[in-house]
């Protein structure tokens, strides 16, 4: 059992170590993490860019080791914030469509994947904005498919950068994860487009 003196006096389940650190303020140990780790995007566009990709991968393992330290501080010390609720997936979104972007720019990997990978965020985006506009706002929560997806985009991007900056030929396993982001992409796409019109259509016909 834990220590009562490891939290708050009055009772609640809000570590005092946590007040202390969020203070009342947005810039959270967690956020700033974030924003260090938003600020490694245009760092590792220029590491792809001038052919350094073990540096690339490199930082592209810092910022997921740095994502996990946000997330466990800001879920262990109760220090989550609308700020970081809004930064930490746009951190992770920056530098997965830069590094795919400035990897298929300079052909390291099949443009018409990035451009799949990309316009599935254009949509994404476009189908909130509407649904704003329409007066019926939509809260995109996310979907299984969707983790998923993520998770074999990143790994997809691991494998390439650490191809390329180590000097070795995985074709087989490039081809394959190719398949599944693609495959993944598009059903993260119909996801999301079946669940914008049923919350449309659930909207409209509401009283």
């Amino acid at each position: 059992m834990v220590s009562r003196s490891l939290y708050s006096a009055d009772g609640n389940d809000v570590p005092p170590v946590a007040a202390r650190l969020r203070a009342g303020t947005a810039l959270s140990i967690p956020n700033l993490i974030t924003l260090g780790r938003i600020l490694l995007v245009p760092i590792v566009v220029w590491a792809i860019s001038q052919g350094l990709m073990w540096l690339a991968f490199v930082l592209f393992l810092a910022a997921g080791v740095s994502d996990a330290i946000d997330g466990f501080l800001a879920k262990r010390f109760h220090m989550t914030t609308v700020l970081g609720a809004y930064l930490d997936p746009l951190a992770d979104k920056a530098l997965i469509v830069s590094i795919y972007v400035t990897l298929g720019v300079n052909g390291y990997i099949p443009r018409w994947l990035v451009i799949l990978v990309v316009s599935r965020d254009i949509l994404i985006i476009g189908g909130i904005m509407l649904s704003w506009v329409m007066g019926s706002p939509l809260k995109i929560k996310p979907l299984l498919v969707s983790k998923l997806n993520t998770v074999a985009q990143i790994v997809f991007a691991c494998v390439v950068l650490a191809s390329l900056g180590f000097r070795f030929d995985v074709p087989l396993l490039t081809l394959i994860l190719t398949g599944l982001v693609t495959a993944l992409t598009l059903l993260s796409i119909a996801a999301y487009l079946a669940e914008w019109v049923r919350h449309m259509n659930s909207t409209m016909t509401s009283p």
